[in-house]
């Protein structure tokens, strides 16, 4: 079983990278995980030039098969609970990948909102791209925890 992330630059605080791989380490106990990290616009674009640009190298990334799920500030907030029988059923399909796609630090286009198969928020407030990284490996290593029946969550 496989699941995809694509985000939108490289993780550059040391604690976020250690936070990351962490997590990936753990979820790499239970599925494939392919992360694509894509390159940050130019710092001396404007942030609508920095945001196409990022909006057209995550749809370049995305692959048919893949079943986008865009994390965005506007998008359904998922229990974990729910989270984890939304990431069984997605990884049963043999037609589609999960793929988890976070954009840069300017947010995301109409364009990617629109090629979604689903928004999913970490929350309604506003989160720094490199933290909702961690945040994001954390709850897929959750929900997989929940689909083994293994300690980690507590309700």
């Amino acid at each position: 079983m496989r699941v995809r992330c694509v985000f939108v630059g490289r993780l550059k605080e040391k604690f976020f990278h250690a936070a990351a791989e962490h997590y990936l380490k753990k979820l790499g106990r239970f599925y494939k995980v392919e992360l694509v990290e894509l390159k940050d616009a130019p710092g001396k674009l404007p942030p609508e030039e920095k945001k196409r640009r990022e909006a057209r190298a995550l749809l370049d990334a995305l692959k048919p098969k893949d079943f986008a799920v865009v994390l965005d500030e506007r998008g359904q907030e998922l229990p974990s609970r729910r989270l984890a029988a939304n990431l069984r059923r997605w990884t049963e399909d043999p037609g589609r990948t999960p793929c988890f796609v976070i954009g840069g630090p300017f947010g995301l286009t109409e364009e990617v909102r629109a090629r979604a198969d689903l928004l999913f928020a970490l929350g309604k407030a506003t989160w720094p791209h490199e933290l909702c990284r961690v945040m994001l490996l954390e709850q897929l290593y959750r929900a997989a925890s929940i689909n083994k029946g293994l300690p980690y969550h507590h309700d």
